[in-house]
């Protein structure tokens, strides 16, 4: 089950030339690749090209009928590797997964397509995760296609540029028989706009003619001696024919080419934000027409020549938009107008920052420090200096405190797990064994456990990629004290981990535990299925037990909790694999569903139901202020979002109380942490009925009298002793 369905949307993939599509970018690549008689399209889910293999998944009954095979990859490296179907056969193949974490786990598939080189067309989609809004290691796609001579595209964020990009990537890559990359800013995933259809088309060369026709052709193998003369011909062969290509067909635009003596060189990705801050400045308007001369880099790698040079001409002065660092682009340009011996100056980094995301407002600070320099923006004046006229009445008053920067004011707030996550209870037990046998070097993984590493668990100490858990952890199996403790979750075993950390551990004689958390999906990549996922999947296989594995590869102690919300459960079975004399790896799977793709799954179904008058039961903890000490010690071991403070209702305390907000979904892990570490016995479970029977009114009615008596004998009594 994906975060979000794209059934009704897919629709629009049918739309025949010369229908106006109207919708997201990831819907227009899907379509672009339908128009290009693609043959077979594979990947693995990863921000922010996640919801390109849930529309592929969503729309397979129409590839289908164009014959096109789709496969929601092992990993990213299988995915490459699936390109291998075009290196013998002129067959078109496009593979998807985010970059730059998914580019490295794919880069030895990678290495080997751009070396052997391709004889159809071969398109890498890569979902360009950097700036601000990311959640990996700034790094970027251009160095791997540098480095392995894979043509980058890069187009401007609108949709007709984008389909555009995806059907020439396909052309450039049969021409120069080479694989070609085409990056997505997740602004560019998810911008809406409209184009011009034309007709899907079925390929003329199928996976069936390549099956009963088998082709090779020993120099596309990587091997030597061919593979001596991959690099000759990627330099003479390769490479001009893509720059001829890439004049040919105009893929880099000019915009205002000679209105001025200076100009802007950016690369497509940026366009819309470099002209906004044009806009802002007042040099552009808000269709785009420029006064700033505009060269648009749609082909990131290679660097045309030619055209730098055609642009750079006659101009005093070129800034380079370039995002990220190194700036490969600057430097290359910086060669190219070298030995070119022109005299425009080259701008980038010195007017632009080094490193980090080109926000608008970045963009607007450069481009008016470059238009400043070279006197087309006039200089913004100095503000002088306000002279505050105070009446004599107020000279003894407290001066104005000057308004703090909003950083200061407000609190950080790390990242956590959500709503009745099952993966916080994992963490509360490994709190509570902390407290009895001291803190382990705990090698987390990625995946939604990472949070773990911040408060209120603060427990990590090092991750290393998808599924490497186990493995970060392998130096440290040596005689000792203690034990390491490595953490993956469903989604990196299935990737990685059963081979780099679980059957590593078996044929290394580790002595070491792993825990595997088994949500039932991909739950940080938008919870789709895997292998070991309980949901019935018409065109995947699920069911497979990761405990049926594990001891596949030989693993003896292996214990599988189904219920992570048993803190005490949990607890035990940490302390038991932690101390327990038998040698070699542990292995402890907590099984429960993710409760965002359960919620999202069971809410509409309640809704539906209440609304059909059905009697409904939803169960939902809290605390009873009476009895809260306000120690918080269920919120330190908890981080459950639905669990606060507010006001102590008794005037003679103090402190403030823990209190449960409505979002609360009752899976009673703040209930388990208090019982399971003698916390005070606070909390309480209650049921919210919605369209209660006749025998629930009556309860109820029966209920409140009875309680109303006791509070009303009770004030009595207080009363009294108030005498």
């Amino acid at each position: 089950m994906a975060e979000r369905s794209f059934v009704e949307e897919v629709k629009k993939l049918r739309l025949s030339g010369g229908e106006v599509f109207r919708g997201e970018g990831i819907l227009a690549v899907t379509k672009a690749l339908l128009e290009s008689g693609v043959s077979y399209v594979a990947g693995y889910q990863g921000a922010p090209i996640s919801h390109l293999m849930d529309v592929l998944a969503d729309a397979q009954d129409i590839l289908a009928e164009q014959g096109i095979r789709f496969e929601n990859s092992a990993s990213e490296a299988t995915a490459a590797a699936t390109l291998a179907a075009s290196v013998n056969y002129p067959l078109r193949g496009a593979v998807t997964f985010k970059a730059t974490v998914g580019t490295n786990v794919a880069s030895d598939a990678l290495a080997n397509l751009a070396s052997g080189g391709v004889t159809g067309g071969a398109l890498i989609i890569v979902g360009e995760d950097y700036g601000e809004g990311s959640s990996i290691m700034q790094e970027r796609s251009h160095a791997f296609a540098m480095k392995s001579q894979i043509w980058l595209l890069d187009p401007r964020p609108n949709l007709p540029s984008i389909v555009d990009a995806v059907k020439q990537g396909f052309d450039l890559s049969e021409a120069s028989n080479t694989p070609v990359m085409l990056q997505l800013r997740i602004r560019a995933c998810h911008v809406h706009g409209h184009f011009v259809a034309g007709d899907n088309k079925r390929a003329k060369f199928t996976l069936k003619d390549a099956l009963e026709n088998p082709q090779r052709d020993v120099g596309r193998i990587v091997l030597p001696p061919a593979s001596f003369v991959h690099e000759q011909e990627k330099v003479k062969d390769r490479w001009p024919a893509a720059v001829r290509f890439i004049e040919e067909r105009k893929l880099n635009e000019f915009f205002s080419e000679d209105a001025d003596d200076i100009g802007i060189i950016v690369q497509g990705g940026s366009y819309n934000t470099l002209v906004r801050a044009l806009e802002r400045l007042g040099l552009a308007d808000v269709y785009g027409e420029t006064q700033v001369p505009l060269y648009v880099m749609n082909v990131a790698y290679p660097v045309i020549e030619s055209e730098v040079i055609r642009f750079c001409q006659g101009k005093r002065a070129v800034l380079v938009v370039e995002e990220g660092q190194p700036n490969f682009v600057e430097q290359n340009l910086a060669t190219i107008l070298r030995q070119a011996g022109s005299s425009t100056v080259l701008h980038g980094k010195d007017m632009l920052p080094v490193a980090g995301e080109y926000t608008a407002a970045e963009l607007l600070k450069g481009a008016r420090s470059f238009c400043e320099r070279y006197e087309r923006l006039a200089p913004l004046p100095v503000p002088a200096p306000v002279r505050k006229v105070i009446p004599l009445t107020e000279v003894a008053a407290e001066p104005v405190q000057p308004v703090a920067p909003l950083g200061e004011v407000v609190h950080a707030r790390p990242p956590g797990f959500c709503t009745g996550c099952p993966e916080r209870p994992i963490f509360s037990a490994m709190k509570l064994v902390e407290r009895e046998l001291g803190p382990h070097h705990v090698s987390a993984d990625i995946g939604c456990h990472l949070f773990s590493i911040l408060p209120p668990f603060n427990i990590g100490n090092t991750t290393m990629g998808y599924g490497l858990g186990g493995a970060g952890a392998a130096a440290l199996n040596a005689p000792a004290g203690k034990r390491a403790i490595s953490m993956m979750g469903d989604g990196g075993f299935w990737h990685n981990g059963l081979t780099s950390g679980v059957a590593n551990a078996v044929f290394n004689k580790s002595d070491n535990l792993t825990i595997v958390v088994d949500n039932n999906y991909t739950s940080a990549t938008g919870g789709q299925d895997i292998l070991s996922s309980n949901a019935v999947n018409k065109t995947r296989s699920t069911g497979h037990e990761i405990e049926s594995a594990v001891r596949g590869v030989g693993v003896k102690w292996v214990k599988t909790m189904r219920r992570t919300y048993d803190i005490a459960g949990m607890r035990d079975a940490l302390k038991e694999a932690l101390t327990t004399k038998e040698k070699g790896p542990k292995v402890l799977i907590a099984q429960s569903e993710c409760m965002l793709n359960k919620q999202r799954r069971e809410k509409p179904l309640v809704r539906k139901a209440i609304a059909d008058g059905k009697r409904m039961v939803r169960e939902k903890f809290g605390v009873d202020s009476d009895t809260c000490t306000g120690d918080h010690s269920c919120i330190r071991l908890s981080g459950c979002p639905s669990l606060s403070i507010k006001p102590n209702p008794d005037p003679l305390r103090t402190d403030p109380v823990a209190t449960v907000l409505d979002s609360c979904v009752g899976c009673g892990v703040c209930g388990e942490v208090s019982h399971a570490a003698v916390l005070c016995p606070s909390f309480y479970k209650a049921q919210i009925v919605s369209n209660p029977s006749r025998w629930d009114q009556l309860r109820e009615r029966v209920r409140a009298a009875v309680i109303g008596w006791m509070q009303r004998g009770e004030a009595r009594r207080r009363e009294a002793y108030a005498f």
